[in-house]
């Protein structure tokens, strides 16, 4: 995903032993329609001795069904599906994750996550469900318009803005959803432009299965703006591969590689894969590209034990010297691009590794989480790449700060408002502009975090810091477990809670502090 550096510088589930429901109001006109998110958080439910694996969850979600708001005779194993599960191996907790249908048609963003912990137990439900009464799409079930015409309606729309096409990153592909859009349910194609000519375009959009007509879309580009010597002149050793009596910028011994080239004077994305014939590196774009991108792999697969953004060790591609002065750097789904900026600005985009853990990260949040990048959760989604990126060196708490020519930094985590951000909810920006805000509250959750991992005293709220390390492996575990496409801040506060329970107990200082940090903030 890629987000824009520049802009930032100018019903629910009622069960019987329960620690805490949430159900925000329903905004009936969300642009993206958004189910209310839910929170259930367990004292004591345990399967039958008898019960084990799979059949715990539907055991579970049995008990409590007169509960739900989906009704008390549906079958749930047509309702609910598991499609995703894994055991944490530092605590032991089974995690679950679960999408929701309607005879056979997958909600949008009716994803829910179940967590059973090594005793057996059931300890919290998070996510989202379309309750009974919404069920009913009016026109049906049945699309009036194929993949192919709804993939066609979304490239003509984006060609009327900017002009004809180039290839697609991605193969271009179109999915039907039950969309909750203005309150109501419709049949829903949700699909993506993805390119990088004539510009770099990533849109989501939503159309109509009866009609054809666009009911939203939004951008999710995440523009940033954005031995060998780095940009700065700092010397840097870092793994290449040699091939006959070259050396390619090319590492092998990190998942399926890291790779970097040159796109500089124009040249067709990914450009030209560098190379030295001694070994000895002299473009400093290049060489910060690749040996910082070599730090993000290790930071993840040291820390959290993750084999690259999709867990599964996915190659690493990166372009530098990307169009011509460009002040941006981008994840689009699919690749990392640099571009040099103008020297006004910004210098060279890969120079800081803030920007490259940022922007990786979204690749992550989007193998995982998914979180939407509209709204709350879109300003959750910048705000974690904000925590892993600064986290990866950890030197200080300032973003960008080492690619910014015009001002000291892009923002601070210590303190948002240096930069304009809001350090509580209840100043956030509750406008539709900048994706509805997700540039501007991400300081929301950066307060959050720093306090959880420094300490202080935040609008009369004092909290004591229990250190970045476990802050950062709180948040992770939240964002891979916990968190759903529809996440808001209290889903993401509950997160945190749930995740510090997990690591370190449910009366644990560090819980405490989690709570604290987050009050403060104004998210309860």
């Amino acid at each position: 995903m890629l987000k824009v550096w520049a802009s930032i510088i100018t019903g629910a589930f009622l069960l019987g032993s329960v620690q805490a429901v949430y159900a925000a109001p329903q905004d009936q006109s969300a642009p993206l329609g958004n189910l209310a998110p839910k929170l259930i958080t367990e004292e004591n439910w345990s399967a039958p001795q008898a019960v084990t694996g799979e059949d715990k969850i539907w055991k579970y979600l049995e008990s409590k069904q007169e509960s739900f708001q989906i009704g008390k005779s549906v079958d749930l194993k047509k309702q609910l599906k598991i499609i995703g599960q894994t055991t944490d191996e530092k605590t032991g907790t089974q995690h679950y994750r679960l999408q929701q249908h309607v005879e056979g048609v997958p909600v949008y963003g009716g994803i829910q996550t179940i967590h059973i912990n090594k005793e057996g137990q059931v300890t919290s439900l998070l996510g989202s469900l379309l309750p009974e009464q919404q069920q009913h799409v009016p026109r049906g079930l049945t699309s009036q318009i194929s993949e192919a015409q709804a993939i066609a309606v979304a490239q003509k729309d984006t060609e009327a803005d900017v002009g004809k096409l180039g290839e697609p990153q991605m193969a271009p592909k179109a999915d039907l959803y039950v969309y909750l859009h203005k309150g109501q349910p419709v049949l829903a194609y949700v699909t993506e432009v993805n390119v990088l000519e004539p510009e770099p375009i990533r849109t989501r959009y939503f159309i109509s299965a009866d009609d054809g007509s666009i009911l939203f879309k939004y951008d999710i580009l995440t523009h940033a703006t954005g031995t060998g010597k780095g940009v700065l002149g700092d010397l840097k050793t870092f793994t290449t591969t040699q091939s006959g009596s070259t050396y390619q910028l090319k590492d092998t011994t990190r998942g399926q590689g890291i790779v970097t080239y040159s796109a500089a004077k124009g040249q067709p994305l990914p450009g030209t894969l560098l190379t030295s014939t001694n070994n000895i590196w002299n473009d400093g774009a290049a060489v910060d590209a690749h040996a910082y991108t070599a730090k993000v792999y290790d930071f993840y697969k040291n820390k959290f034990g993750r084999n690259s953004i999709d867990g599964k060790g996915s190659q690493l591609i990166s372009s530098v010297h990307a169009y011509d002065k460009w002040n941006n750097a981008q994840w689009n789904g699919k690749q990392m691009l640099y571009g040099d900026g103008d020297g006004v600005t910004f210098r060279p985009l890969s120079a800081d590794p803030d920007v490259i853990g940022h922007e990786l990260t979204h690749g992550v949040t989007e193998n995982t989480a998914g979180l939407e990048y509209y709204g709350e959760s879109g300003a959750l989604d910048e705000s974690i790449s904000d925590i892993m990126g600064n986290s990866i060196e950890g030197k200080n708490w300032l973003i960008g700060d080492l690619v910014t020519l015009s001002r000291p930094a892009l923002r601070s985590i210590e303190n948002p408002k240096l930069y304009g951000q809001p350090d509580r909810y209840q100043d956030r920006y509750a406008g539709t502009s900048d994706n509805g805000g997700v540039h501007t509250n991400s300081g929301i959750n950066n307060k959050a975090f720093y306090l959880i991992a420094q300490g202080g005293t935040h609008y009369g709220v004092t909290v004591s810091g229990i250190g970045r390390d476990a802050a950062v492996q709180i948040f992770y575990k939240s964002l891979i477990y916990y968190l759903t496409p529809t996440s808001d801040f209290s889903a993401m506060r509950a997160a945190a809670v749930q995740s510090a329970t997990d690591l370190y107990g449910a009366n644990s200082a560090q819980v405490d502090t989690v709570k604290k940090a987050y009050t403060a903030v104004g998210v309860n």
